[in-house]
């Protein structure tokens, strides 16, 4: 990182502050003491999405799934390996969409499994359907690199 950067923390939602030049994948939480990225999607509620959303300076990927949906269980192993290569450049999030009905009804959800990728509080890109590890991060890449 080549300037300080806000980034909400994946437990306890508090927003901690990391110095330009240090290391973010050891990073903790000022808060709760807790990693700042560990390589594993945050499963967010309504205040933990809000928070990411409108506080974090690093670009934030949500899937919006629900757990009964084929495709969006086939693809979680893939998300979670993306994660593991995205962060800390990315936020990865899992928005459960039967839980978090009102967020989904808000962004339009019309099929499952859909990302979103969020930068500066904005919806950036989306795209709806599985996809391999590889793609996830292909297409993150591609929509950092075009914005």
């Amino acid at each position: 990182m080549d300037e300080d950067r806000n980034v909400v923390c994946p437990h306890c939602a508090a927003v901690n502050r990391i110095a330009a030049g240090r290391d973010a994948l050891a990073a903790r939480c000022g808060s709760c003491k807790l990693p700042l990225f560990d390589g594993h999607p945050v499963d967010a509620d309504t205040v933990m999405y809000e928070r990411q959303i409108a506080r974090s300076d690093v670009p934030v990927l949500v899937d919006i799934w629900a757990p009964w949906c084929g495709p969006c269980r086939a693809m979680a192993p893939a998300f979670a390996e993306a994660t593991a290569k995205l962060e800390p450049r990315v936020r990865v999030i899992k928005l459960n969409s039967d839980s978090e009905t009102s967020i989904a009804s808000r962004l339009g959800i019309r099929g499952i499994p859909t990302m979103i990728l969020f930068h500066g509080g904005k919806e950036r890109a989306r795209v709806s359907g599985a996809m391999s590890a590889k793609q996830i991060i292909d297409w993150t890449q591609r929509q950092l690199a075009a914005a």
